[in-house]
């Protein structure tokens, strides 16, 4: 038995008093670069995203047009990784990001408004005044409540123009992807929380924590946000929809393409590298299996991190069952 395991499945003894192991907590392996927290992980996909000449002139006809990307493909073939490169390169600030799914609203990117935080703060005021308040403070208040959320940043910002992730779009209700692009052809949104206030200026914050002044409610924005919409294939959007992106159909990544992508990655490795070029090598096994079965192509970052870059030792039988884990089928 070799020693890459750090968990080994024996018992512990347990000190009943603090209900914890009796021995010291182990040390764990440095994490894939990918998988750190924060913005060090942002820097990471920038770094190491590969797009083929075919996307990036959809990127750039997607920046001449003014027009969001809709990218479409496999679960784990890098789509999101995309916009980091694009927002690294072009210096358009950090990705904002709107993950959405079935109960995702155009509101939520937009804004949020806590109105019973607001009733308790008017409560309370009320409570330590001893008397009800209704002035003009009061009133204006109400942009501490209101939060724009990552496409409404992405639209008040007036200091750069923003990288807007809007990922796996397909996830959503019906109508969401519609309502989403008529918000960029239009140029604005309101608020009507805010427009309630007969044109005063109102500062609100957005969803990065930066002051910003809305008057009479309105956002209004001269420069369009570049826009990357991800779609796992799962539905098919209707010809008006399609016809507002710029499209991308994603492919499957042959094995010169997963080679570079490897590379990419773990720099240590040199392009002769056994296991890139040697048949039954790691990168050879994957391709093997893809045929057999749907991977993606994240699935053999995970096998060249844990085998041939953590530090740990293998014997044969242990890398095979290992990787039989690792190679599962998706769907």
């Amino acid at each position: 038995m070799s020693n890459w395991r750090i968990f080994t499945g024996k018992r512990t003894e347990w000190d009943e008093t603090n209900a914890s192991p009796v021995s010291a907590p182990k040390t764990f392996p440095d994490p894939p670069p990918w998988r750190v927290p924060g913005k060090a992980r942002d820097r990471v996909l920038a770094a190491t995203f590969c797009p083929s000449e075919e996307l990036i002139d959809a990127v750039n006809a997607a920046i001449y047009l003014r027009r969001p990307l809709l990218i479409t493909g496999k679960p784990g073939s890098g789509k999101s990784s995309l916009i980091f490169a694009v927002a690294y390169e072009l210096g358009l600030g950090g990705v904002l990001t709107w993950p959405i799914n079935s109960r995702s609203t155009l509101r939520e990117a937009l804004y949020s408004y806590d109105a019973l935080s607001r009733l308790q703060s008017i409560q309370e005021s009320q409570a330590s005044a001893g008397t009800p308040t209704t002035g003009p403070d009061q009133k204006n208040d109400v942009g501490l409540f209101v939060t724009l959320g990552p496409l409404g940043t992405a639209l008040a910002s007036t200091s750069r123009r923003r990288a807007l992730l809007v990922d796996e779009i397909d996830k959503s209700d019906v109508d969401l992807p519609n309502d989403l692009l008529n918000v960029l052809d239009t140029g604005h949104f309101i608020i009507p929380e805010l427009r309630r206030l007969a044109g005063e200026p109102v500062n609100i914050h957005d969803s990065e924590g930066a002051q910003l002044t809305v008057t009479g409610g309105e956002i209004a924005f001269s420069e369009f946000p570049f826009v990357v919409m991800t779609s796992n294939g799962e539905r098919d959007f209707p010809a008006p929809f399609l016809r507002r992106c710029v499209q991308f159909e994603s492919p499957e990544p042959d094995e010169e393409a997963l080679r570079k992508i490897v590379l990419a990655h773990f720099r240590s490795l040199s392009p002769d590298d056994e296991d890139l070029v040697k048949a039954d090598g790691l990168l050879d096994k994957f391709v093997k299996k893809r045929k057999e079965v749907p991977l993606s192509t994240d699935q053999v970052l995970n096998a060249f991190q844990v085998i041939r870059n953590s530090g740990a030792s293998f014997s044969p039988t242990e890398a095979e069952a290992l990787l039989t884990s690792l190679f599962q089928k998706l769907g």
